[in-house]
C-alpha cells in the first residue's frame, strides 16, 4: 500500500485552518483524535508524533524521524493554543463584519441593475473628478517650479527654463 498523502502542510496529521492555524490529529480505528491547534505546521506536527508515540506507532510513521523515546516527544511537542472568549469573538466579529459586506454587495449590484443613469453619472463624476485633480497637480508643480526659478533668480543662481516637460536644475552629483 502506497505512502498516505501528507496533505498541503507537508506533514502527517496536520491540516490548515481557514485562520491560518494548523490543526493536528491523529486517527485510532474509527476514532479521530483532535490534539488542537498550533501556530505553524511544525509545532502540529510535533504534537502528531508525541500522540502516536502514545498510541504505539511504528517509528516510519512518525513526522520526524529525530525522536526515539516517548519522553522525547512529549519534551518537543507544545501545548495547542487555546481559543479564548476573546478568539470567539473577535471571530464572531469578523464573521458579522463579513456577512455585512456580502449584503452591501447583493444590495448594490441590485441598485445598478435598476439604476444605470446614476452609475454612469457616478463614472463621468469621478472620471471628471480625476482630471480636476490630475490638471491642479499640474499647475501646483508648475507654480512650485516658477517660484523656485524665481527665488534662484532673486539669488542669482543659474536657472532652468520652466515649463512642464522642462529639466529641473540639477546639483553636481546629484539628479
Amino acid at each position: 500500500m502506497p505512502p498516505r498523502c501528507r496533505g498541503v502542510s507537508g506533514y502527517r496529521g496536520v491540516r490548515l485552518r481557514p485562520n491560518g492555524g494548523y490543526y493536528a490529529e491523529i486517527r485510532s480505528g474509527d476514532l479521530r483524535l483532535g490534539l488542537g491547534t498550533y501556530g505553524t505546521a511544525c509545532e502540529a506536527a510535533r504534537a502528531y508524533d508525541a500522540a502516536a508515540w502514545r498510541l504505539g506507532r511504528r517509528h516510519g510513521q512518525m513526522n520526524f524521524q529525530d525522536v526515539y523515546m516517548l519522553q522525547q516527544a512529549l519534551d518537543v511537542a507544545p501545548a495547542p493554543r487555546l481559543n479564548t472568549t476573546q478568539d470567539r469573538a473577535e471571530r464572531a466579529e469578523r464573521q458579522r463584519r463579513l456577512l455585512i459586506a456580502q449584503e452591501d454587495e447583493r444590495v448594490m449590484a441590485k441598485w445598478r441593475r435598476r439604476h444605470p443613469e446614476d452609475v454612469a453619472y457616478e463614472q463621468n463624476y469621478w472620471a471628471r473628478r480625476h482630471e480636476e485633480d490630475t490638471r491642479r497637480r499640474r499647475e501646483d508643480r508648475l507654480d512650485r517650479r516658477r517660484r523656485k526659478a524665481s527665488l534662484l533668480e532673486k539669488l542669482g543662481l543659474p536657472t532652468a527654463p520652466v515649463g512642464i516637460n522642462a529639466a529641473m536644475p540639477t546639483v553636481k552629483g546629484r539628479p
